[in-house]
């Protein structure tokens, strides 16, 4: 049997479909987007690399000589020794891509945040008029808010990190003589690695043999044509841009497979050169260092960033408006600072500009809203979900919609086989997940080989039909667990086969493999040729001189046009019937309805072979194998629906979010599964609530308008067949809606629509790293019912924002008033810039943050989502504000009052200095400090008041 390289997520497609797009690369880094984005960039970056690249003549030496050359045997390949010392020698099979944004890069994004703007302006604006003390306390606030943000965005980062390490790709290679998987960052020159449909190749790798092996390599030519490569092509004259006897790294295997030694790594693979040239461009180009910088780490804003965004222009706005109105009153009236006799009134009025300016900002807001996040994310974390940027912890709470992936997020990602179909009786297989220990129930009976020929036949063509093993392997908790190593839709064939008994490895020296002839999307089946010895497949007796058996698997429709014969249960081969043929289209279709995914398992015995073996020419091999072909049976798969994904639904739908399956599926199977998890529900109208994504774009690659795009998103939960373009225009689609859309994704050119989603959630465990790093948040577990969770999550912190901001508005707002009032009467400053810090900070700051760490209302998930337009404070929100703030002036301001009228009998400015005596009328006063006004003398020290809610204020001078 063929080793096959599997990485580390294929998802289920319909009748083995590939879907290129989603596995279009694993391994980019940060400079491959380019590549990815810029096909003509890469092209001409191709050919500038093309006479420094083909140096090594890799792909112009006989195979002989470069295993020669590599010191590596094909059939046992490297020693675990020999790789370990390579490794060390080459390093990891890693592209270096851009590297984090260092620590203090984080530290000053905080600062680029409109109400920071205000409160460093008011900072410079103390400063500059020498009032040291309250300037530097400004700063010290914002710089603690700034750390507290850059400590949790660090430890975002680090997760992430590790989460990256922990969902390495995987790939398949011969070491000490077996079939192992390793990470693909472990490839050394000179491993063996295995290649099928499906994969993307792990670093330059010269081919060693090929079986109808094509290749995309658009990532690296720009040419988006499938690239037929053989292992015995000969390219030392050549002027094409890739080797035809070579594959590439980040290149993907559009169709058959290969085996293959591994002859650079790392940076020194044709993708790791292009990048290394294209960075080193990008870094010479213009522009001026700021900007280079900004758009580096310049993100899309969040709607909690565009809330309080608008907030603080609110703010800004208003202070300047209240800071001129008073300033105007202060010149008019002439006031005076009675500490500052000598100060002019106008420095005197912007000193006063300033205590208002303190006042109308909040400086515990950053740090509160701050706080709040943090939580937020380590809550988040508990729920399986990483937060890759703070603000978007609230953001998933507006969302309106969730348009999700199916296979792995809505269902389990392990396709196991449930049902058996032969001789027109269905058979229940029992056992879940990978584990091979399992039953056949017919009629409630057992079937074995012995009482079922029929059944055990199709179970051993489909084996020797698959590049698939089973293997025990240790997971996270040191358990061993049943992994398939290969295609993951020829798992469940693989372990149906061993609840039978029925094993590759004792099937190998059997059966030996002669050729393969791989599926591809135009003949939607998979052949081997196997030799027989003693007439036999198994308990089936073949037809007198049958020295050779093809085997078969694929679409039903498809192999069902060439099979004349069918295999009855005992074992006999009869004749197959128009009539049995439309049972078993029947059948077919009834398995389909019921969210199964159905293969075709067929026979054709051989008793001399028309081509030759060793013969590159895959038709005329297929034109003989397929047909005639003998029936055997249909093995029937499902992906289940994880746990809780119909209870997560249904919270969803209470809480008027839709949710929107969007597969690469077929649309019957789709609607099955939506309807089993009840997304859809069981009496929808099918024809309005799901369509194929090829009528949303019924002109090839033109898509309908955008008034034909919104009416059919605004009422479809179920897009079969789509393509990961087909989700960017429709999550634009629901945002000209006013919808806020969460999307998940794991593929390359999924991150596009990741980024253009409100929400961009990646899948942690099968996401690529492309994904990840378009993302705002990560699926740790790949699970629907934690983006549900999350959600939850991100109302009750909104709403928490939402109280301490009325909150702390509530207070500013207070002390705005008493001082504007206090200055327009004529009264003396109530507060000072210092005791506007202490108040705000400490005494409502600490408040705030009792009211962001609260834990939210239980019916939180019963109420619509938030409008996506909707501002922090708005309507009755305001109403209560203003109202709040009223009562906190007027209380204070009376206290203000009486506490002046105590201590002067007077309450205004004019009236308090015009009583005041000369200092010979009060030689025996003892007072704190006197000061001088004009030509009077006063006991004035400071009326100060200590809270905006109405506490009393201290007398500081007494006649002794």
């Amino acid at each position: 049997m063929a080793f096959s390289y599997q990485g580390s997520h294929t998802p289920k497609l319909p009748d083995g479909e590939l879907d290129r797009d989603s596995h279009r690369s694993r391994f980019l880094s940060e400079p491959e987007k380019i590549l990815v984005d810029n096909p003509a960039k890469t092209r001409q970056s191709y050919r500038v690399l093309d006479s420094v690249t083909t140096q090594a003549g890799w792909h112009d030496q006989a195979i002989e000589a470069v295993l020669q050359q590599l010191e590596v045997d094909v059939q046992s390949g490297l020693t675990d020794q020999e790789a370990q010392r390579r490794l060390a020698q080459y390093g990891p099979n890693a592209l270096e891509g851009d590297k984090r944004a260092p620590i203090w890069v984080i530290f000053l994004l905080q600062f680029f945040n409109l109400i920071i703007g205000l409160l460093m302006l008011a900072a410079t604006a103390s400063i500059a008029l020498q009032e040291y003390v309250e300037g530097l306390a400004i700063i010290a606030i914002v710089t603690l808010n700034a750390v507290i943000a850059t400590m949790q965005e660090n430890r975002a980062g680090n997760a992430l990190e590790a989460l990256a390490k922990m969902s390495s790709p995987q790939c398949i290679v011969v070491r000490n003589g077996r079939q192992v998987q390793i990470a693909s960052d472990a490839l050394v020159p000179g491993d063996i690695v295995m290649l099928t449909t499906g994969d993307i190749v792990p670093a330059d790798i010269r081919l060693i043999t090929s079986s109808d092996c094509k290749v995309n390599e658009m990532i690296l030519t720009g040419e988006s044509e499938d690239v037929y490569k053989k292992f015995d092509a000969n390219m030392s004259t050549s002027t094409k841009l890739t080797s035809d006897n070579m594959v590439f790294a980040s290149t993907s295997i559009a169709c058959g497979n290969a085996t293959g030694v591994v002859v650079e790594t790392a940076m020194g693979t044709r993708v790791g050169s292009i990048a290394a040239l294209l960075r080193d461009k990008k870094s010479a180009e213009g522009g001026n260092c700021c900007s280079r910088f900004l758009d580096k780490y310049q993100t899309k804003m969040t709607p909690l960033q565009e809330a309080l965004h608008h907030l603080g222009v609110f703010m800004g706005s208003a202070v300047l408006i209240i800071c001129a109105i008073v300033f105007i009153v202060g010149m008019v009236r002439g006031n005076h600072d009675p500490k500052n006799a000598d100060r002019p009134v106008w420095l005197t009025m912007v000193m006063v500009a300033v205590s208002l300016a303190v006042s109308a900002v909040p400086e515990g807001l950053p740090m509160v809203v701050t706080i709040c996040l943090s939580t937020g994310t380590s809550d988040m974390v508990k729920k399986n979900v990483l937060v890759r940027k703070l603000a978007a912890v609230e953001s998933l709470g507006a969302a309106s919609v969730i348009c999700t992936d199916k296979t792995g997020t809505l269902t389990e990602g392990k396709m196991t086989a449930i049902k058996v179909w032969g001789d027109f009786c269905e058979c229940m297989v029992s056992g879940t997940g990978f584990d091979p220990t399992g039953d056949f129930l017919l009629n409630g009976i057992k079937q074995t080989p012995e009482n079922n020929t029929q059944l055990h036949t199709m179970l051993l063509s489909a084996v020797l039909c698959s590049n698939t093993t089973l293997q025990q392997e240790k997971n996270d908790d040191g358990m061993l667990v049943w992994t398939p190593m290969g295609n993951a839709s020829e798992a469940p064939l693989v372990v149906a086969a061993a609840k039978m008994g029925i094993w590759e490895a004792d099937l190998s020296p059997q059966y030996p493999r002669l050729t393969e002839i791989p599926f591809n999307s135009s003949r939607k089946m998979m052949i081997t040729l196997n030799q027989v010895s003693n007439g036999r497949l198994g308990n089936l007796v073949l037809p007198q001189g049958v020295t050779y058996v093809a085997n078969v698997k694929g679409a039903p429709n498809y192999i069902l046009k060439n099979c004349q014969q069918y295999v009855r249960k005992a074992g006999d081969i009869v004749d197959l019937s128009n009539k049995n043929r439309a049972a078993i289209l029947e059948a077919v279709d009834e398995l389909s309805s019921q969210a199964l995914r159905v293969l075709a398992i067929a026979i054709n015995p051989l008793t001399n072979l028309t081509f030759a073996i060793d013969s590159d020419d895959i038709d005329d091999k297929f034109a003989q194998l397929c047909t005639p072909l003998i029936f055997v049976g249909l093995v029937a798969s499902i992906d289940p629906p994880r746990h809780g994904v119909k209870e997560s639904i249904k919270i969803a739908r209470a809480a008027s979010i839709r949710t929107m399956m969007i597969t690469g599926d077929y649309l019957k199977t789709a609607v099955a599964i939506a309807k089993s998890i009840d997304l859809l529900s069981v009496g929808a109208d099918v024809d309005e609530e799901a369509v194929d994504c090829t009528i949303l774009r019924p002109r090839g690659d033109e898509y309908l308008t955008d008034h034909d795009l919104d009416e059919i998103t605004s009422r479809t939960s179920v897009f079969a067949r789509a393509k990961p373009e087909d989700k960017i225009e429709i999550v634009k689609s629901l945002q000209r809606q006013g919808h806020v859309a969460a999307m998940t994704g794991d593929g390359v050119n999924d991150a596009p629509a990741l980024k253009e989603a409100d929400i961009g959630v990646a899948m942690g465990i099968s996401g690529t790293e492309v994904a990840k790093s378009a993302s705002d948040m990560i699926l740790t577990d790949d699970n629907f019912c934690s983006i549900v969770a999350a959600v939850e999550k991100g109302r009750v912190i909104y709403t928490n924002i939402q109280k301490f901001v009325c909150f702390l508005l509530s207070t500013n707002f207070g002390e705005i008033s008493i001082i504007f009032i206090a200055i327009a009467v004529g009264m003396p400053n109530p507060l000072e810039p210092l005791q506007i810090l202490v108040l705000n900070l400490f005494a409502d700051g600490m408040a705030a943050v009792a009211l962001s760490l609260e834990k939210g209302d239980p019916k939180a998930m019963s109420e619509r989502p938030r409008p996506k337009t909707q501002q922090i404070i708005h309507g009755r929100l305001w109403v209560l504000v203003m109202t709040n703030a009223f009562l906190i002036g007027a209380g204070a301001l009376i206290v203000f009052s009486a506490g002046l009228y105590w201590n002067f009998q007077n309450v205004l400015m004019d009236d308090i200095l015009g009583s005041a005596k000369t200092v010979e009328d009060y030689k025996s006063v003892r007072c704190y400090h006197w000061q001088g006004v004009k030509d009077h003398w006063k006991t004035f020290g400071n009326c100060d008041a200590l809270s905006s809610t109405a506490r009393a204020f201290s007398q500081y001078c007494r006649v002794g």
